[in-house]
């Protein structure tokens, strides 16, 4: 096997391994030796077929066998002998007519193209100044809880003969859903309580049967989310033929005791005191998301170092299929936002580099403090996650466990967090109030007076 570079630019390294043919006949050979002991092949006695019978019979499978531990033996010894640190995969391309290879007339040859990770200095996070936002509860905030409970907790009655399904309506459906006229698994459901509004199914579903009287039947037309945990119907079209059976209105419960016992407590005042409890909470939750936002902006402004090309390219990628499929499901497109289509995706290569910059700074923080995430924390995160489909709970959870990618997608948020909070207990935090209007803005609708100022 020899190992050629043929290229060297910056982050970026490529090499050509050659692999000669006469190495993979060897190859072959040795494999099909390994094999004739357990074959059982008509006209002869175990083991004692001899080798040109053999390659004739199962030589193409098994160089095909042969190439692929080849092609994976050559790339890691590319990194290895050079001592690479690689950002992501190596990618790997043919050279020359495979079909010859496979033949035994031809030499192997392939490309092994490495984006190095950049060495660079993580700035001393204890010196970052961050503004936090805070807020306090006040009985405001109590009293919808209660209301909004004493909503739930009456229950729904049948409206009257013919009237229409209104947001927080309960609907008992039967629905088939199918994607291009064929069925799917999970896609059916036989009397399903619905309340309309709360966002239990695929978005979009609830919002076409506002409107529905009982005995209705309606298509409704959605499409799956691009992170769906069924591989098979992320981002695909569907329709659901629905029927209508029922609607029923909300009902509100007197705010007493009686409402408290129904939660599981003894008096309202006890009741009063636990959603108290759970409003500070959200209260320092969303508090949380903003100190994040301005931990990752003081990051951010506070390290420039070059970023290897393919993880950007990657990231915005990912970026950009998902802005795509927004647009297509709104029917709109880069003009509606008030930008032509390079001007949106500069904006979003920008958002990409971020992302790959701070997930390296993170990356690094995490290693040089030993933080990292455990099994069990991955365990919990998958289960909530189950919890979010109703009625799907161990589907949900069987495929996260199956699938490395998706354990993947789930660790990497909880790792971020993990080394956010490490930063949160260095940094220097100034608290600065504001009202609950806010808080809970999401951080890009922050009026400019109240968004993000960093310095380190």
């Amino acid at each position: 096997m020899q190992i050629t570079q043929t290229a060297s630019e910056d982050l970026h390294r490529q090499y050509t391994v050659t692999v000669a043919a006469s190495d993979l006949d060897s190859r072959v050979t040795k494999r099909l030796e390994e094999m004739k002991s357990k074959m059982h092949l008509k006209g002869f006695r175990p083991g004692k077929a001899p080798m040109s019978f053999l390659k004739k019979q199962y030589g193409k499978s098994v160089m095909g066998e042969v190439l692929e531990a080849v092609v994976s033996e050559g790339s890691q010894k590319a990194v290895a002998d050079n001592k690479l640190k690689p950002a992501q995969q190596p990618r790997i391309e043919p050279v020359g007519d495979v079909a010859q290879v496979v033949e035994g007339k031809a030499d192997l040859q392939f490309t092994v193209s490495v984006d190095l990770l950049p060495e660079f200095e993580v700035s001393d996070v204890s010196k970052l100044k961050v503004e936090r936002l805070v807020s306090e509860p006040t009985e405001v905030d109590t009293n919808e809880v209660l209301e909004r409970l004493a909503k739930q907790a009456g229950g729904h009655e049948a409206r009257p003969a013919g009237e229409a399904a209104q947001k927080d309506d309960l609907v008992v459906i039967d629905f088939a859903g199918s994607i291009d006229g064929t069925p799917f698994e999970g896609g059916t459901g036989t009397d399903s309580n619905l309340v309309l509004g709360r966002g239990q199914f695929i978005p979009g579903f609830e919002d076409q049967l506002i409107g529905a009287k009982a005995g209705d039947k309606r298509d409704v037309n959605v499409t799956f989310p691009g992170d769906y945990h069924a591989a098979e119907l992320a981002a695909k079209d569907a329709v659901f033929a629905v029927t209508v059976k029922e609607v029923k209105a909300p009902q509100i419960a007197a705010i007493d005791d009686e409402l408290a016992k129904k939660m599981g407590l003894d008096t309202l005042s006890e009741m009063r005191e636990r959603i108290g409890e759970q409003v500070k909470q959200d209260y320092a939750a969303a508090s949380r998301v903003h100190l994040k936002r301005r931990i990752l902006d003081a990051l951010d402004e506070s390290h420039s170092f070059q970023l290897p090309q393919g993880m950007v390219d990657s990231e915005f990628a990912s970026i950009w299929a998902q802005v795509h499929d927004e647009l297509a499901r709104e029917g709109k497109t880069a003009a509606d936002e008030g930008k032509t289509d390079d001007e949106l995706k500069k904006e979003y290569e920008a958002i990409a580099e971020r992302r790959v910059r701070l997930g390296l700074i993170l990356g690094r923080l995490g290693e040089q403090n030993n933080i990292s995430v455990g099994g069990e924390e991955v365990q919990r995160a998958i289960m909530a996650k189950a919890r979010q489909y109703p009625g799907q709970e161990q589907q949900v959870f069987d495929y996260y466990m199956k699938t490395p990618q998706a354990q993947t997608e789930i660790r990497a948020p909880l790792f971020e967090d993990k080394v956010v909070d490490f930063i949160a207990e260095l940094a220097e935090i100034k608290d600065r109030k504001v009202d609950r209007e806010t808080l809970f803005k999401d951080p890009e609708d922050l009026p400019e007076s109240v968004k993000s100022k960093t310095s380190s």
